[in-house]
């Protein structure tokens, strides 16, 4: 089974973010609560945390790329 990690809400008025850095790689297992990628916007920098555990499957955003709030950035399945 796969799970999307979305970008979620980073304050009033923001409609998109950029991908700053990714704090895991393909492949790699992820905690819930774990810290999987940081974004920036023009307020602040945020961490976005998977809000469950499994192995990142794919990366559906670039550093440096500018997505929209609520956009799919991961996939994360339940099995390597």
């Amino acid at each position: 089974m796969t799970f999307e990690v979305k970008i979620p809400p980073a304050g009033e008025g923001i409609t998109e973010v950029m991908v700053q850095r990714w704090e895991k790689q393909v492949g790699e297992q992820v905690q819930a609560g774990e810290v999987l990628l940081q974004v920036e916007s023009d307020k602040a920098t945020v961490a976005v945390e998977s809000e469950q555990g499994g192995w990142l499957l794919r990366r559906l955003a670039a550093e440096g790329e500018v997505v929209p709030v609520g956009a799919a950035v991961a996939v994360l399945s339940d099995s390597p």
